[in-house]
């Protein structure tokens, strides 16, 4: 994908006008965790119902906020564009290895390092650090104008490298590699076609709804239509939501998070670190590879993020819903979203500064500055 590079001295162009619902995003994000931690706290049995309301260990109203959240971003991609991403080997040997060899280990090593007398919150961090983004990671990426296609592709290899490697890495960091060390082991009862539902759920739906919307779109009215009508109409329903998806993840561990300050602290330090770091590395490896702006912000919140769905679903299945393992699950999305959401303002402020990129004129861009 092409990029507008700036000349010293050049012009910014100025931004369109912000939409309301962009210009006070990280207002409603956190009035959305606030909302959901308040509901889980003096709602009694609200967490109990959220639980009930599952099919094959999968919460139906948080599994339908993330298809709401995830089909306008996938329908925005240019499939006929996809292609041009698999044949980029630095991008992809480059994710494969923040994502399966780097994220894992820096996890367990963080978790160790930060929590080395509280087990429970270190396996689950531990598990946090196995389930490698596949959901929430396509709005940071679109919001910080990263590549849609390179996002969609990276995802999909993520999904597939899940199914197969999330049980082996699972006990290999949690009994071989601290039986090596001389470290306490704790087994991961997890199934592959539980791995592979979620998957399926997460990804494959909203995936396969987003191509057939562009295929049956631009071929009834053209790409003209479809993306400068169809497109913006679909566009806030990504982040209604992402905002309903983080109310009742706030909400199912509510009460747990408010009645154990403390214990929150402990966990979000080393999930802090970790998502600094790994975004961090991403956004370096891709500038000094020359992936440019759109792929290497791709690269970074691809690495950044994880599957917290199936981290929660993981920990809950195997240790209990009130499991310290399930409180350092659920923790995770409440540091994470916070974070990223700022890193996707640094790397809009990045784009000019390190990469001399305007992100607004990127080909086929929709930042958070267009009016919805």
């Amino acid at each position: 994908m092409s990029e507008t590079v700036l000349a010293p001295g050049t012009p910014r162009t100025q931004a369109p006008r912000l939409s309301t619902l962009d210009r006070w995003l990280p207002v409603w994000i956190g009035l959305a965790m606030v909302a959901g931690l308040v509901l889980g706290r003096f709602v009694p049995g609200l967490a109990g119902v959220l639980t009930a309301l599952e099919v094959g260990g999968i919460s139906v109203p948080i599994g339908l906020g993330l298809l709401v959240m995830m089909y306008p971003v996938l329908a925005k991609v240019r499939y006929d564009k996809v292609g041009a991403v698999t044949g980029d080997k630095k991008l992809l040997i480059s994710s494969l290895a923040l994502n399966w060899l780097l994220g894992p280990a820096l996890m367990f090593a963080l978790a160790w390092v930060l929590l080395p007398d509280l087990p429970e919150y270190r396996t689950g961090l531990i598990i946090v650090g196995l389930a490698r983004c596949i959901a929430m990671v396509v709005i940071w990426n679109d919001l910080a104008c990263g590549d849609r296609e390179a996002a969609a592709v990276l995802v999909a290899i993520n999904s597939v490298f899940q199914v197969v490697a999330f049980s082996l890495l699972g006990y290999f960091y949690l009994s071989v590699l601290p039986g090596w060390l001389g470290l306490d082991t704790q087994g991961l009862d997890v199934s592959v076609g539980q791995i592979a539902l979620n998957v399926l759920v997460f990804l494959g739906v909203p995936l396969l709804a987003g191509f057939a919307s562009r295929w049956i779109g631009e071929r009834a009215k053209g790409r003209d239509w479809y993306e400068a009508t169809f497109v913006p109409r679909i566009g806030p329903w990504a982040l209604y939501g992402l905002l309903f998806t983080i109310v009742l993840l706030f909400a199912l561990q509510g009460e747990a998070v408010t009645s154990n300050p403390l214990d929150v602290a402990r966990i979000a330090l080393p999930l802090l670190v970790y998502f600094a770091l790994m975004w961090g590395i991403g956004i370096a490896l891709g500038k000094t590879l020359g992936l440019g702006y759109a792929r290497s912000t791709t690269l970074a919140f691809t690495a950044a993020g994880n599957n917290f769905e199936l981290a929660i679903a993981v920990a809950i299945g195997t240790f209990g819903a009130t499991s310290g393992q399930a409180l350092a699950g659920v923790v995770g999305p409440l540091i994470e979203v916070p974070v990223l959401v700022g890193l996707v303002y640094v790397s809009l402020w990045l784009a000019r500064r390190l990469f001399h990129t305007d992100p607004n004129s990127l080909p086929g861009s929709t930042p958070p500055m267009e009016e919805a």
